[in-house]
Parts: C-alpha cells; structure tokens; sequence
C-alpha cells in the first residue's frame, strides 16, 4: 500500500500546508516533524513561485518571503532527501506549471521521485493539460492529484475517474483562504466523486476553525488545511513550530 493511501486508511485524513522555506528551511524542517508528531497524516510542501495565482494573500505572501530569503528548488529537495530519512509521512508536492517547466520536467519529477516524495499537485493545471505531467510521475511512481472545484460542474466525472493519489476537492470559488463560511455544495461535489473515483476525497480551500474541519471532514474523507497554518507561520516566524502543533492537535480532534 502506498503512503498516501496509508494515509487514509486509518480514518479521515487531516492534511496540512506549509511553504519551504518561510522563513527558513530549518523551520521548514521542524514545522514537518511538528506535524507528524502531533497527528497530521499528509503533508503538502509547497515550493514558491513568484507568481502564484491560485493562492490567496496568506499563501503568495509566504511565497514571496521564500524566495526573498534565496530557497531555490534544489534546497527543496536536499530538505526533503535529509527529512526521509527521519520520517514516515506522506510527502506531496505543490506548486506551479513554471516551477516544473524550469527545472525540467522529467528531471523535477525525477528528483522529486528520488528524494521520496509521493505525490505532485500543480495548482494551475486543468485536468485537461495534465498528460504533460501525469505519466512521467507514473514512471517514477508518483502520484498526480487532480483538483475538482465548484465550477468544475460535468467535469467532476472524468476528472476523478482519471485521479490519483486523492481527489483534491474545493471546497469555495477563488483563491485560497481562511472563510468565515463555506457556502458551496461541497457534499454534491465530494459525493459525485466518489461515486466516479476508487479513491479517497478530502477538502480543502476555506477550512481554518475546528468546527469547519469537523463539517467537511463528516462529508469526506479528509481535511486540507493550509492558509490557517501558513498564517500562524508569519505570526511566529522561527519559534511557529509549537503554536502551529497546538493548532493542529486542535483541528486534528475535530477531525476525527
């Protein structure tokens, strides 16, 4: 069984955001271990892009601080190479189109591969151009999530008939961001997912309480929580690694 299923196999999921690199790579690091230990079961490691336009203030900010402090996509992998050596979690990648295209296609797919990361979620592909991507990360045993949104409508189908790893469910039209309510029907969309998909559907996009994270997770098979976590990382800077542990232990609870 894959990590990323394992993931999921042991109830519903809460998965967790963080950007390398802000403020450092070093906290990057211990934000990992953080998570792991205090009950998150997937983390997306995002790698900063300039121009990263699905995301909402919190998450491009984080982005911008990256890369003003000098991370390159290089860092990232060392960072994730040493990390798999202390750490079992399932590891996936987000980021954009350009990211990838700059590295090298293969060669970042590659690298990511060999560094142990399970999966590669590109937040500005549609379903429809991901054949770029999606059988080199099956040759190197990689996952490629595929994203469904509200506006995603008749697509939903072969959207998730074709995913892999998870299906990635937006919860709320726009870019990423905390929302005081969730407005959509995200249990429309999860449920025509599942009925298309053998996979697990988690949420993400909006959730930054424990009572949003305890309504999605009712109607899905995980939680995808990222700019509430990003946001306590700008807070804390250096020493965010135990209030975001605090935070999760919290969203974790009402999880499951």
């Amino acid at each position: 069984m894959s990590r990323i299923r394992e993931a999921f196999a042991r109830g519903k999921a809460f998965i967790a955001y963080v950007t390398c690199g802000d403020p450092n790579l070093e906290t990057t690091r211990e934000l990992v271990h953080a998570l792991e230990d205090n009950g998150t079961d997937l983390i997306e490691l995002g790698i900063p892009f300039s121009d990263p336009t699905g995301e909402g203030p919190v998450i491009h900010a984080s982005n911008l601080r990256a890369l003003d402090g000098g991370v390159t996509t290089d860092h990232i992998f060392r960072m994730i190479v040493e990390l798999r050596e202390e750490v079992r979690i399932p590891l996936v990648i987000r980021t954009y189109a350009n990211v990838v295209y700059s590295y090298g296609t293969e060669r970042f797919i590659m690298r990511a591969s060999e560094a142990g990361v399970d999966g590669l979620l590109l937040s500005d592909v549609p379903f429809e151009e991901k054949e770029e991507f999606a059988p080199i990360c099956r040759r190197y045993g990689m996952d490629m999530i595929s994203l469904i949104a509200p506006t995603s409508k008749e697509r939903i189908e072969s959207i998730a008939g074709e995913a892999e790893g998870f299906v990635y469910c937006v919860s709320s039209l726009g870019v990423t961001g905390m929302r005081e309510e969730i407005t959509t029907d995200v249990s429309g969309m999860v449920e025509l997912a599942r009925e298309n998909a053998d996979i697990p559907v988690a949420v993400g996009f909006g959730i930054a309480t424990p009572e949003q994270a305890a309504e999605m997770a009712a109607i899905s098979d995980g939680v995808i929580v990222g700019s509430a976590i990003v946001d306590l990382i700008e807070r804390y800077g250096e020493d965010s690694a135990e209030p975001v542990a605090e935070f999760v232990r919290e969203m974790r609870r009402a999880v499951r």
